[in-house]
């Protein structure tokens, strides 16, 4: 079975961006010659996603111009938070109401995607239809090139806990499914209150990426980021 949804985050502010965000949005940021939306875009069409909705906000028409000059012969469209921002998780409810019952790929742009990831999206693809529960993809803190990192989950047996002390960070990158954001009665929530009832029910499953983490969240990262060579 093939996931053939999927829904990218590009509605943040980046505050702790600025000055480079005050003009241009963070996922138009490039790194390596692409930009982080770019780059995110490409992991889900690569894998054989067929249908993306992009929420935006912050800077929003350049977004959507950016979408409007992207080739691509796969269906891309729009989530307007440009009035109403409405955290991940209601945004997450709100652009992926036509994917109906279908699982659906969720992917922040913060992180720098390549295809290095193009065989790890496959495993929690694999995953996620082996157990029929939400999937997360993790990533040790050790691997990752900020060291600021406290940690956000365990991960034991492919199930995620969150505990006093966390050794894996999110990566950015999970499946879904609309039922699961359905319990909360409000339109602006984050996905972590959804994550934390999963967790509470051991319904929260989690994969183990081998990749070398990148994460721009500074100003500061974005340099140490962009000085790399080894991102393709």
């Amino acid at each position: 079975m093939k996931i053939s949804h999927g829904m990218i985050l590009a509605a943040g502010l980046g505050k702790r961006m600025r000055p480079l965000t005050n003009k241009k949005p963070k996922p138009l940021l490039e790194v390596g010659g692409s930009t982080l939306l770019e780059r995110a875009i490409n992991l889900l069409i690569n894998h054989g996603v067929e249908e993306i909705t992009i929420n935006v906000h912050h800077l929003a028409n350049q977004i959507e111009k950016f979408i409007s000059d992207f080739k691509s012969e796969v269906k891309i469209k729009i989530s307007n938070e440009k009035d109403l921002l409405l955290d991940t998780g209601g945004g997450v409810r709100k652009g992926t109401k036509d994917f109906k019952d279908n699982p659906f790929f969720v992917i922040n742009p913060d992180t720098v995607w390549s295809n290095k990831y193009s065989e790890e999206i496959q495993f929690l693809e694999k995953e996620y239809f082996a157990y029929k529960r939400p999937c997360l993809l993790l990533v040790r803190k050790e691997l990752s090139l900020d060291n600021s990192f406290k940690g956000d989950f365990n991960l034991k047996n492919n199930l995620i806990s969150k505990d006093e002390q966390n050794q894996f960070i999110f990566t950015g990158l999970q499946i879904m499914k609309n039922d699961h954001l359905s319990f909360l009665n409000k339109n602006i929530f984050s996905m972590n209150e959804v994550w934390t009832k999963l967790i509470i029910e051991n319904n929260l499953g989690g994969l183990e990426s081998n990749q070398k983490f990148y994460h721009l969240n500074t100003t500061e990262m974005f340099e140490k980021i962009s000085s790399l060579s080894t991102i393709d």
